[in-house]
């Protein structure tokens, strides 16, 4: 079973996420979601736990408990909701035309381009 981990301190490692779960059973996977751009952490990540009673045990030991000065939510990871937003069309990252910066004198000017 996949947990969410929530309000982890941004120093926290997939390392330290795995030693924190290990109270509560075997973890076989752990990983601290960062910022593509700054390789920050987001605080946040997801561990996976070897069966469900062990996950279920996480739960109910570590959620609502503080790490650091922070107080950390667990539950069960629901499945990425897809929005239909992502990819194709160019918008958001430059893709297609690249959009348009005020200032600048070059490229096209037409506004069908």
């Amino acid at each position: 079973m996949r947990l969410y981990v929530g309000g982890l301190p941004y120093q926290t490692t997939d390392q330290g996420l795995i030693d924190l779960f290990n109270q509560a059973g075997q973890v076989t996977f752990a990983r601290i979601i960062t910022d593509r751009d700054t390789g920050r952490s987001k605080g946040f990540g997801f561990v996976e736990m070897s069966n469900d009673q062990e996950a279920q045990d996480a739960i109910a030991r570590l959620n609502g408990t503080s790490v650091g000065s922070r107080t950390i939510t667990v539950n069960e990871a629901r499945e990425r909701q897809d929005s239909g937003n992502r990819g194709g069309g160019g918008y958001g990252h430059g893709g297609g035309g690249g959009g348009r910066r005020s200032g600048g004198g070059g490229g096209y000017r037409n506004d069908r381009y």
